[in-house]
């Protein structure tokens, strides 16, 4: 059977069928008809030309940066002076009751956090002193310490921050937004995922996945160093030129489908192929930082030829310089459960926050240096919180860890649009609830969404029948995080 009516029947609906069912009805004709419309339309050819969002939008791109594991925000923006009191006593069964935790279990232990809290900025951000450069950016941060999400394990809670569902299988926040905008460079893909600390998110491709969209919207990963694009460069025998001649016999045979079946997928191949041979000059050029001076290059400590998150944030910066639509990084190493020195919340976290919030602090500065920030939105952040508690399994240990936590956890956004030098929401004097101005994940979703000009509810794709968006049936946008 042909694959792509293998395709077409797999994904059509009881009502579709129906629908469908008169093959000479008017309803045919007329699928026919906009099927050749859509043929001839430059989508049909290119999905990724730039389009107009629902209003203004006061972001043009998002750089994300996602410490995969969850960072204790306890330890870093979320000083609790009566935790720290009463620290060593066991929680009190009011609290415990009714929650489930990872890997606690019985009456675990309140834990103050040993790191010593400050005020920063004009704002007088609280601040911990892990993160001396994140001290420096304070006036450009809006920090949102009353996020909440629904999940307590990797896995779902990323694929729900990324994709507003917890199993595999929707679309991600960064194809959403190359679906919605396209992009503003066609040599580049419009969604950049780039990866550090040598491992992938728990969430896997998923987190950059399109889900049920065109594949053409999901993101494309690379690398900081070796080949940028695995299988970018030509295989061994063939030319540029060889490559042109079998691309444009390629297109024929594609574009005579996409005339006959039109199906979006095939609109998709165009566009790949077409791109993969455009990103065979252009990609190498913005991902070569070699090409910094070494002021930038000392400023966001990175090193050119090695993989590393600093190279990875000046990579974000030149990607969305250069008209990139989505740039996604994903750096491991977060889980701070005290099992070994490294995920302890003394040195441990010491040494993690020196290898990042150095050249984040230094990307932020970069863009506004050079009039980027205003339009673009940078977010920084895990999936979930830690307890203030002392995780179970480390309950002997000198090593201090906390348990993952969904109901309360912190991140920020700075530029394209978000209230600068800004402190949102707060949680008890505890750490264990949200006390004021909740943000569940699926809010934050369409707050970004509207900074990005889009109505998260009317920003839809169908599929099977139904009309899917990221926020699925939830979210509202939280106005007082927007300028």
């Amino acid at each position: 059977m042909n694959p792509i009516l293998h395709d077409q029947l797999q994904l059509t609906t009881r009502r579709t069928f129906l629908g469908n069912a008169g093959q000479f009805s008017l309803g045919a004709i007329a699928l026919h008809a906009m099927r050749q419309d859509a043929a001839a339309m430059p989508q049909a050819v290119n999905p990724m030309l730039p389009r107009k969002s629902h209003h203004r939008a006061k972001a043009k791109r998002v750089i994300y940066l996602h410490m995969s594991g969850a960072p204790p925000h306890l330890d870093i923006f979320d000083y609790k002076p009566e935790l720290v009191k009463r620290s060593g006593e066991n929680c009190p069964d009011s609290i415990l009751k009714g929650r489930r935790f990872a890997f606690t279990s019985g009456v675990p232990k309140l834990m103050g956090t040993p790191r010593s809290f400050a005020r920063h900025g004009k704002a007088g951000i609280w601040m911990s002193d892990a993160c001396p450069n994140f001290h420096q950016i304070a006036d450009e941060m809006c920090l949102i310490r009353s996020m909440n999400t629904d999940q307590f394990n990797h896995a779902p809670a990323e694929l729900l921050l990324f994709t507003g569902h917890a199993r595999q299988g929707r679309p991600s926040l960064g194809s959403w937004a190359t679906y919605g905008l396209g992009t503003d460079n066609q040599d580049l893909p419009g969604f950049v995922t780039l990866i550090s600390s040598g491992t992938q998110p728990s969430g896997g491709q998923g987190l950059w996945g399109s889900g049920f969209i065109p594949s053409v919207y999901q993101g494309v990963q690379c690398r900081s160093k070796g080949d940028p694009v695995l299988f970018v460069s030509d295989p061994a025998g063939m030319n540029r030129e060889m490559r042109r001649k079998t691309l444009d016999v390629l297109n024929q045979l594609n574009q005579q489908q996409v005339a006959e079946l039109g199906h979006p997928e095939t609109v998709t191949r165009i566009a790949q192929y077409e791109l993969a041979y455009r990103m065979q000059a252009s990609v190498p050029e913005v991902m070569d930082i070699s090409k910094e001076n070494s002021a930038t290059l000392e400023a966001y400590g990175a090193k050119p030829g090695e993989a590393s998150f600093a190279n990875n944030c000046l990579l974000a910066r030149r990607l969305v310089e250069q008209g990139v639509r989505f740039v996604q990084l994903f750096d491991w190493g977060w889980d701070f459960h005290g099992t070994g020195e490294g995920t302890g919340i003394t040195s441990g976290l010491t040494n993690k926050m020196a290898a990042t919030d150095k050249p984040v602090a230094a990307l932020i500065k970069d863009l506004k240096q050079r009039g980027l920030l205003d339009d673009t939105l940078v977010i920084w952040g895990g999936e979930f919180g830690r307890t203030p508690f002392r995780e179970g399994r480390t309950a002997a240990s000198k090593v201090l860890g906390r348990d993952h936590y969904p109901d309360c956890f912190t991140l920020f956004m700075a530029g394209g649009g978000a209230k600068a030098g800004f402190d949102y929401g707060s949680t008890d004097e505890l750490g264990f609830s949200v006390a004021e101005n909740k943000v569940h994940v699926h809010d934050f979703q369409a707050t970004v969404m509207h900074l990005l000009g889009f109505d998260h509810e009317r920003l839809t794709y169908r599929f099977q029948g139904r009309d899917y968006r990221l926020t699925d049936i939830h979210g509202h946008v939280v106005k007082d995080l927007c300028t």
